[in-house]
């Protein structure tokens, strides 16, 4: 007897924030059928199916829902037949880390409206990176501040589920510091790290959510038994099947840092860094380039 393949779950998009930016462009993909994608390291394109038969679920990726909301782009994907899931970066209002991002007030309104439209079930709360910096001015400063407010308006609205992870110290990343003098990323130390992730477990637990972090094995491995902290997929196969019934690959994804813990299960992205730059200039992102 022959077995039915499984359905793909599209990525939309690791690699830049595709609902914020390039919508129409996505839209044009669906309406086709299939989107050309650049691997980033090979140059070499793959043509990804994007037919509702072909396409279990669509997993978004996004600081910035604003425009998906208001143009209808999930009620008319919903209505062609694809399930949605959100994977939301909401983080504490930073002009510094985050200059390209709506006000707080606004993202959290668009969670609330998210979880309305398309059930809290299908979005995941992800507060990333936690990021630790000298200030230009001196002492020392993190995102953390605005933590128990998100925290607050995500239980409101029934989200249960946060994804974490601590900045990653690339060579350019640290180089976006040079137009703020005597400022600099900082990396905690595992126990300072220890610490916070006490601390916000200590926040979402009261509200019923619960915390994970994002390829951050060691760190995990080494936590004591009260920080109850596990792994994060940010592609929940498992949660889309149970969401939306079908079938979907459970198999590692191989593309993502599984030794550092990624949980993700497999997964087409469909996004490019060269392509489709990113203007939330976020500056602790690795996917941005650092202009010479």
């Amino acid at each position: 007897m022959n077995r039915i393949p499984p359905q793909i779950v599209l990525s939309a998009s690791r690699r830049t924030d595709i609902p914020a930016f390039y919508m129409p462009w996505f839209m044009e993909g669906i309406h086709r059928g299939a989107f050309s994608v650049r691997n980033p390291y090979t140059s070499r394109i793959t043509l990804v199916p994007a037919d509702a038969a072909s396409v279990h679920s669509i997993v978004f990726w996004s600081k910035d829902f604003r425009l998906f909301l208001s143009e209808g782009y999930g009620e008319q994907l919903s209505g062609m037949g694809y399930h949605l899931f959100f994977n939301f970066t909401v983080n504490t209002p930073d002009p510094v880390l985050e200059p390209g991002v709506p006000p707080l007030g606004e993202r959290l309104s668009q969670m609330v409206e998210l979880a309305r439209r398309f059930s809290p079930a299908a979005l995941q709360w992800r507060f990333d990176p936690v990021v630790c910096y000298q200030r230009p001015e001196g002492g020392i400063a993190d995102n953390l501040r605005a933590f128990e407010e998100i925290a607050d308006a995500a239980a409101s609205c029934g989200v249960d589920r946060c994804i974490t992870s601590f900045m990653d110290h690339y060579p350019k990343t640290r180089r976006r510091w040079r137009d703020l003098p005597g400022g600099a990323f900082v990396d905690p130390s595992p126990d300072n790290k220890a610490d916070i992730l006490r601390w916000m477990v200590g926040i979402l637990n009261s509200r019923g959510i619960s915390l994970t972090a994002c390829c951050e094995k060691s760190l995990l491995d080494a936590l004591p038994e009260d920080i109850p902290v596990g792994p994060a997929a940010c592609i929940p196969s498992d949660l889309l099947m149970r969401i939306y019934g079908g079938r979907v690959s459970m198999a590692a994804d191989p593309g993502q840092r599984r030794r550092f813990g990624c949980q993700c299960r497999r997964s087409r992205d469909i996004g490019s860094y060269a392509d489709h730059p990113c203007a939330h200039n976020c500056r602790f992102c690795y996917a941005n380039p650092v202009q010479a």
